[in-house]
């Protein structure tokens, strides 16, 4: 029997922006930060909103998971009076552009919605 293993699919920019611009939201994970009895998950959420601004999302999560509880988006937030930050563009590019140069984002990290549980899955692998 042979076992294939999938890569994480990363969006390239032309298909990120199609996810965006159809209402479709993109992720990205940024990062961890270890403290003395706590890890803190760092990533992003861009969504196209109702009045088609596009917004960004900064998180910042306890890690509370393991490999049967990979849901980042029920993980409590670090700060639960302002579980994120929110920052709203009017075009695909400002939001991009404000994700790489504030939350050093990659261009080439980005996945669809739902997809973070797996970049999550990722880290537990490599921790």
């Amino acid at each position: 029997m042979t076992f294939v293993t999938f890569k994480m699919k990363y969006l390239s920019l032309e298909q990120l922006k199609t996810n965006l611009s159809s209402g479709k939201p993109i992720e990205q994970w940024l990062s961890h930060q270890k403290q003395s009895d706590y890890t803190i998950l760092k990533w992003l959420r861009t969504d196209k909103e109702k009045d088609s601004t596009f917004s960004v999302s900064y998180m910042e999560c306890f890690d509370e998971g393991n490999e049967d509880f990979l849901d980042i988006y029920k993980f409590t937030p670090l700060d639960p009076d302002e579980p994120f930050i929110i920052n709203s563009f009017n075009t695909i590019n400002e939001a991009l552009t404000f994700a790489i140069d504030n939350y050093k984002a990659s261009k080439s990290r980005f996945v669809s919605a739902g997809m973070i549980q797996e970049e999550y899955k990722e880290y537990l692998i490599t921790r």
